[in-house]
């Protein structure tokens, strides 16, 4: 299938990440009500270890506008946006040949995205025969709910980051919690730290640590600040550790810290492959938005 006349498709360079943020967040505006998206996510996955942006990104211009944007990470989990104003051209329907030939191309048999439930990019995968993978979740600590104190065992206790080594120990922690999820593709420190300590605008306060009394590090909270939200990122407990209430303690932590820097919201996502709806629930969050992953066979 061809694009429309005058479009044109290149790679994305560097300088194109504000022209991307913008187009996913108008795309998110109507899709899922709200935009959840900052120019620091984009640049922060343009330089993971395992990404190739001349090869691995594509964007549709219409003279200096960007009309689509889509990626593949790892031949496996695509990203593709479509701006509300050039919708019903075909433009979606090319960017995802040109996904699925990308990940295709990068040795992989199975190819998918995540979008928001009930949504125009929900029925189009449907149409495409897609299959559904599994369902996200949106939560939200609102403004005006008090943060109820989560009190940590005897003898445990949180820490901040405390510099380049406290990376390679969230980021294992995150990763040995993670890989117990069904169906999950293991990462790797380089591919991890650009969305973590090394992301824009990162400060130690971001990431906490529960520790146990001998001084190791159990536990991790990662949070993200963007305008008024502070986004959990990433949690993760020791599996010898949990049922302890760790997670909750790293929680709250993170929502108190959160406002102390000015946001008034705190949010999270989680999969109903974690089990770990119940946990956000219990510290009075509430569901916001649904999302889906839709997937197909190469």
């Amino acid at each position: 299938m061809e694009l429309p006349d005058g479009l044109v498709a290149r790679p994305h360079v560097p300088t194109d990440a504000p022209a991307v943020c913008d187009l996913i967040a108008a795309a998110e505006t109507v899709d899922a009500g709200s935009p959840a998206i900052d120019v620091e996510d984009i640049e922060g996955d343009w330089v993971r270890g395992s990404f190739d942006l001349a090869t691995e990104s594509i964007g549709v211009w219409d003279s200096d506008r960007l009309a689509a944007a889509g990626e593949v990470f790892k031949g496996r989990r695509a990203e593709g946006s479509v701006h509300p104003d050039y919708r019903g051209r075909g433009i979606g329907t090319w960017l995802a040949d040109w996904l699925e030939e990308c990940a295709r191309t990068k040795g992989s048999t199975l190819v998918g995205q995540t979008v928001p439930g009930d949504s125009g990019p929900e029925a189009f995968f449907k149409a495409r025969g897609y299959r559904l993978g599994w369902t996200s979740w949106v939560l939200q600590l609102p403004a005006d709910r008090r943060i109820e104190p989560q009190p940590l065992p005897e003898g445990f206790s949180l820490r901040e980051f405390a510099g380049p080594a406290d990376g390679r120990i969230a980021f294992q922690l995150i990763e040995d919690a993670f890989n117990e999820w069904p169906d999950r593709d293991p990462s790797s420190y380089d591919d991890w730290a650009p969305r973590g300590p090394l992301r824009p605008g990162f400060e130690p306060w971001q990431i906490r640590f529960a520790v146990d009394p001998q001084g190791t590090a159990v536990g991790v909270c990662y949070t993200i600040h963007a305008a008024a939200t502070g986004y959990v990122d990433a949690i993760a407990v020791r599996r010898d550790q949990r049922g302890l209430g760790l997670a909750r303690g790293l929680l709250a932590d993170a929502f108190e810290r959160a406002r102390a820097h000015g946001a008034t919201v705190s949010e999270l996502s989680t999969d109903s492959r974690t089990g770990a709806l119940g946990l956000y629930e219990h510290v009075d969050m509430r569901v916001t938005q649904t999302w889906r992953q839709w997937m197909t066979d190469l």
